[in-house]
């Protein structure tokens, strides 16, 4: 199978050209991220193919990414917005706007960073990671890759680490304790020390 250069920087452009982001009626949207076009070389010429990678989510907590092949790029895109559908995951979000914690995610050579932000700061990202968090829907965040630039790799790399993500919640309950007391036991030795040295 040999690989043909993508034209116009990835499937930005193809993004506007169908219109963008589509949303159905279930309320899920979906962002083409990228399209390739393969050509095997067969007996009397080339077969064209074209390979699409999407990314699914509700804006509400739930994503997922999926990659279709086809002869034809609606085909493609179809396909992997079926597999994304299939195969969305849930992330905890703070307030609704943005990450609990800091979280890196790995993929063959694909590294991300993950970072929380305040409210305001927007969605510091480029390209595949974007895509992910817009239909995620979080509002605040930043985002750092620093490996592949491939992106399947990217995207995978990335719900690797929203894979890690959890909220005070979850942690408590799978700990048997309260959420107060996970935050309690880093203000107990700081006290403690205060108050050892005022003695003295």
């Amino acid at each position: 199978m040999a690989r043909e250069p993508r034209e116009g920087g990835g499937g930005r452009g193809r993004d506007r050209e169908r219109g963008g982001d589509r949303e159905p009626d279930d309320g899920i949207i979906d962002k083409l991220v990228t399209i390739n076009r393969v050509a095997k070389v067969v007996k009397g010429g080339r077969r064209f193919a074209f390979a699409a990678l999407v990314v699914v989510g509700d804006q509400k907590g739930r994503v997922g990414y999926g990659a279709g092949k086809a002869r034809e790029v609606p085909e493609a895109i179809r396909k992997a917005t079926e597999r994304a559908k299939r195969g969305m995951i849930r992330v905890p979000m703070k307030e609704g706007r943005t990450l609990h914690h800091d979280v890196e995610g790995h993929f063959g050579a694909g590294n991300v960073i993950l970072r929380s932000a305040e409210a305001g700061t927007g969605i510091i990202a480029g390209g595949p990671l974007r895509a992910v968090f817009e239909t995620l829907g979080i509002g605040d965040v930043v985002a750092k890759s620093l490996g592949s630039r491939n992106p399947h790799n990217m995207v995978k790399a990335t719900f690797a680490a929203l894979q890690k993500c959890a909220s005070p919640r979850s942690v408590a309950t799978r700990r048997g304790k309260k959420v107060s007391d996970l935050f309690g036991r880093r203000e107990g030795p700081a006290v403690a020390g205060t108050e050892a040295v005022a003695n003295v």
